[in-house]
Formats: structure tokens, C-alpha cells, sequence
């Protein structure tokens, strides 16, 4: 298992687009990808998940993958939210 923090850069938060593409991304991976945010743990490829933890831009969460290419998965999900998930 593998974690990492990372703060929502992008100015509207994780409202639909993007959580669409933060899910689309997770969904790439063979692996589990959760996140934490706000004392709650949610699975990262549903959007409705990422929906409901109302992330907001400045806000940080902590990433976690756990099974095969964890670390590969861990990388391109930071790097999708650190590049501000198309916006």
C-alpha cells in the first residue's frame, strides 16, 4: 500500500469534470485507489464518491493505492490532480 498527500488545485474543486477525469484515471489501474479527505476514506473510480466528499480547490486529500501498480497508479493520480484535472 502506498499513500500520498496532495491539495486540489484546480479553482472549482473536484465538481463533475473533473471528478469525471480523477475517476476515468483511477479507473486505469488494476489496483484499489481510494482517498481521504475530512476523517472519511472513498473509493476514487466512482464518481459518485467523489462527488459526495464535496472537495473544494485548496483542499487536501490523501491518495491511496493498494494491490498491483500501486506505485504507477499513486504517480498518475497525483500528477493528474497536481496538473488541475483539465482546468
Amino acid at each position: 500500500m502506498v499513500r500520498q498527500k496532495v491539495v486540489i488545485s484546480n479553482p472549482t474543486g473536484l465538481h463533475l469534470r473533473p471528478a469525471g477525469l480523477f475517476c476515468n484515471m483511477a479507473n486505469k489501474f488494476d489496483c484499489k485507489v481510494m482517498f481521504e479527505y475530512d476523517n472519511t476514506s472513498a473509493n476514487a473510480k466512482s464518481v459518485l464518491s467523489v462527488l459526495g466528499a464535496c472537495i473544494k480547490s485548496g483542499d487536501e486529500i490523501t491518495l491511496v493505492c493498494d494491490g498491483n501498480g500501486e506505485e504507477d497508479a499513486l504517480k498518475a493520480m497525483v500528477e493528474a490532480v497536481e496538473s488541475g484535472l483539465g482546468e
